[in-house]
């Protein structure tokens, strides 16, 4: 567990044994949450009853894989560390774990997608343990004011792994005298989904949801945008593409929305013959293009960073009280080229070969700056860049990416009628070009070095899986070398 209430759930578990006719250790290895691992709590006990007058049990330090009754854990990747580590076995272990997710740093910081499949994790716990409960247990808490380390130990009673009851569960809260109420709530809420063998449900499907309601939820200003996705675009890429309209509208404007739409009529024409072919190719292209055309700049950085929603949902997160007051440090390396990005196309251009005008700009540039937006000054200033949105489409790096993407488009609707699976593989390589900074050089670096091949690949048999292949070995590592290899071994 990582900083849940993890050494109140050991303690808990203590006083539990010592108060019932156990003797009880508990030890913990801390580690860093999320990224070698979270603090890991080990406790043993045994009955006084079993114990000859006059001795006392030897416990372990430690866990012993295949040799550990009970696993707990506090979220589904540190459920998978479990897993990793032996401590589950199918011959012993209950394993109670919480299905929520919180991105470890590798799955933040890989190339592309680097989420682990929670599904398959949730099926590999399933296999490996004796009996498997599981259920978003961080929501409950969320519901009852409280941690997650209550529910999971209402969980942890309901399973009946301990020879206790659940009022003797409950009487060690009690003993503790801290958020007692609230606890007890939560430990409830976690008994009763765990007793009920309550697990986490998948949500709909796009195909699942009709346009009618989505239309409900885009508001006044994309109504007329969301009739035109009804009568022009297929029933089947509906959800995707109001989706992609109202990300438009939140980036841009209800204009550059329209302008999402205009740019994928040619697509629609040239659709293949196939419907599921057809469906995949248009979705695909849709929700690629939506996240090209609202790439992260200088201005979207600071419009997110200012808006009261994140407020509220920073606070929400600390669980500020009205009496406490919300310091947020945001920390900013701002460059000479996105800062040429942001400006007027012939002022980024000027700038960027403009040797004294970058020397006056080195103080600022040269390192790292923070910025408390929860204060006056740090807030204008960000508000202050983030005002600038109405400008945008004048900006250099606007032009720049609005190239990029049709180059990207061309492609695709060429390819579409007579190569589909090539031009869905050609979509999908919009994932290498993402973020801003040496992150965005190096993803447009590899998307460039790829898209060379593309002659090469339309008189392949193989060319579609070729080409999946070049864009698996680019996101395989940030160095390049893994696509460098391939590009060579196809030279």
């Amino acid at each position: 567990m990582g900083g849940e209430g993890g050494g109140v759930l050991a303690d808990w578990l203590v006083d539990l044994a010592e108060h019932n006719g156990y003797f009880a250790q508990t030890t913990s290895v801390p580690g860093v949450a999320q990224r070698t691992g979270a603090t890991v709590y080990y406790l043993e006990m045994f009955p006084e009853s079993a114990t000859p007058p006059g001795s006392l049990p030897v416990m372990a330090l430690s866990p012993v894989p295949g040799e550990v009754d009970v696993v707990l854990a506090s979220e589904l990747m540190e459920a998978g560390r479990a897993l990793q580590r032996g401590l589950v076995s199918p011959a012993r272990t209950t394993f109670i774990a919480s299905t929520h997710r919180v991105y470890s740093m590798t799955e933040r910081t890989a190339m592309g997608d680097g989420r682990v499949d929670a599904d398959k994790l949730i099926a590999g716990a399933a296999a490996a343990a004796k009996k498997w409960i599981h259920a978003d247990f961080a929501s409950l808490a969320d519901q009852t004011g409280s941690l997650i380390a209550p529910a999971l130990y209402g969980a942890l009673a309901a399973s009946g792994s301990l020879p206790f009851s659940r009022e003797q569960f409950e009487a060690t809260i009690t003993h503790g005298g801290v958020g007692v109420s609230t606890s007890l709530k939560a430990f409830a809420a976690g008994f009763d989904a765990a007793f009920a063998g309550h697990a986490t449900t998948a949500g709909k499907t796009p195909e699942d949801i009709s346009l009618p309601k989505v239309i409900g939820g885009v508001g006044v200003r994309l109504t007329a945008l969301a009739e035109r996705i009804r009568t022009d675009f297929p029933s089947s890429s509906h959800a995707t593409l109001v989706a992609g309209i109202t990300r438009m509208a939140d980036y841009q404007d209800v204009a550059y929305a329209a302008r999402y739409l205009d740019q994928l009529m040619p697509l629609v024409r040239a659709l293949p013959n196939d419907p599921a072919m057809a469906h995949e190719l248009l979705d695909e292209t849709a929700r690629h293009l939506a996240l090209w055309m609202s790439y992260e700049d200088t201005v979207r950085v600071a419009d997110l960073k200012t808006r009261r929603t994140r407020f509220g949902r920073v606070g929400d997160e600390v669980k500020l009280n009205p009496l406490q007051h919300l310091g947020i440090n945001e920390f900013l390396h701002p460059r000479i080229e996105e800062i040429a990005d942001t400006l007027p196309a012939a002022w980024g251009r000027w700038l960027l070969k403009t040797n004294w005008a970058q020397a006056l700009l080195k103080p600022v540039t040269s390192k790292g700056r923070v910025v408390q937006t929860s204060s006056i000054r740090g807030y204008l200033l960000l508000y202050v860049i983030a005002a600038l949105r109405p400008l945008r489409p004048k900006s250099l790096r606007f032009g720049i990416e609005q190239q990029r993407i049709s180059g990207w488009l061309n492609n695709i609707i060429a390819l579409a009628t007579a190569q589909p699976a090539l031009a869905l593989e050609v979509a999908r390589t919009q994932r290498l070009v993402k973020g801003y900074g040496d992150t965005h050089a190096r993803g447009w670096g590899n998307y460039q070095r790829i898209m060379a091949k593309l002659p090469q690949l339309q008189s392949m048999p193989q060319g579609a899986a070729q080409l999946q292949a070049l864009s698996r070995a680019a996101l395989h590592d940030d160095s390049g070398q893994a696509l460098a290899q391939m590009l060579a071994a196809t030279a």
